[in-house]
């Protein structure tokens, strides 16, 4: 899929790029981070009071947390202000938010655990389209975002999430009935999805995207894998309850890329792409799972 990346503007200079990153930083530091940050250090800080953990390493993981939740939603606006004159947007940040789940499948392989090469994408299907419904409560649309594409929506969100729950009931053996089933679906899946509208006048960009959508897609995927780790390191030293820690608090921080999409999408007025940013995203963790089980298979 080619994108469109021209632009007018020079090659920005030092004072220009320092300049660019006030911009998005400002973009980044809304209520809604300041919010999520300041319960990410009530939440650690306060349980290793609770369970008598070591506060110093507790805050030093919260801020750790904070640090890379910053820095996903620096990348986010980035590559969306890249991505904004590009009819494809939806599905392309679908795609790119799923980075850090492909490094942690990349991960989970090399150690041969197939389990948890698989859990981290498959798991992001369920907590994706919860994200979408808040950013859309957030930003007051709703309706608007709901009645858009319904049906297709919802069928696509229920059977990704089938697919990625149903795995964990299978043993080995069964995989390779998992994969004839759930990669023809979602291939139609996502060659039906809604289309986009065309970009007749597009907005006029404030620096070369050209010069930062890869540094933007790299920070992206680094800091969404360092999350898991991050979030881990807190929950340690903070002696927080380990079915919170999973079910809660680590599921939705390592979905923070999506929901800032979401977010982002839906201020720029951008419903459908708000929802293709979900749906792709979650086809893509079934494609990536399906990637890391076939090589599972094959090397086995």
């Amino acid at each position: 899929m080619l994108i469109s990346l021209t632009a007018t503007n020079a090659e920005p200079s030092i004072s220009t790029t320092n300049t660019i990153l006030k911009k998005f930083l400002s973009n980044s530091l809304s209520r809604l981070d300041i919010t999520a940050w300041t319960l990410v250090l009530i939440f650690f800080v306060g349980s290793s009071l609770l369970f008598e953990g070591d506060i110093l390493l507790a805050s030093v993981g919260a801020a750790g947390i904070i640090l890379d939740m910053l820095c996903i939603g620096l990348a986010i606006e980035i590559l969306i202000e890249c991505l904004k004159n590009n009819k494809s947007i939806g599905t392309l940040t679908g795609f790119i938010t799923n980075g850090p789940e492909a490094v942690c499948l990349l991960v989970g392989l090399l150690i041969g655990d197939i389990i948890f090469a698989a859990s981290t994408p498959l798991g992001s299907n369920f907590v994706n389209p919860i994200l979408l419904l808040a950013a859309a409560v957030i930003c007051k649309q709703v309706t608007k975002t709901f009645s858009t594409n319904r049906i297709y929506t919802a069928i696509t969100v229920t059977c990704t999430a089938f697919f990625a729950g149903s795995f964990f009931l299978l043993n080995p053996s069964q995989y390779v009935f998992w994969l004839l089933a759930c990669i023809p679906v979602t291939l139609i899946f996502f060659f039906i999805r809604p289309r986009e509208e065309i970009i007749e006048n597009g907005e006029e960009y404030s620096f070369r995207p050209g010069l930062w959508l890869m540094p933007a897609i790299i920070g992206l995927t680094i800091s969404g894998y360092c999350l898991d780790p991050v979030v881990s390191f807190a929950a340690t030293h903070s002696h927080a309850p380990k079915g919170v820690i999973g079910f809660v608090v680590l599921a939705t921080l390592t979905s923070w890329p999506e929901f800032k999409s979401c977010l982002v999408l839906l201020k720029r007025g951008k419903p459908l792409a708000a929802i293709l940013n979900i749906t792709v995203s979650n086809i893509t963790n079934i494609w990536l799972a399906a990637i890391g089980i076939a090589t599972y298979l094959f090397v086995n």
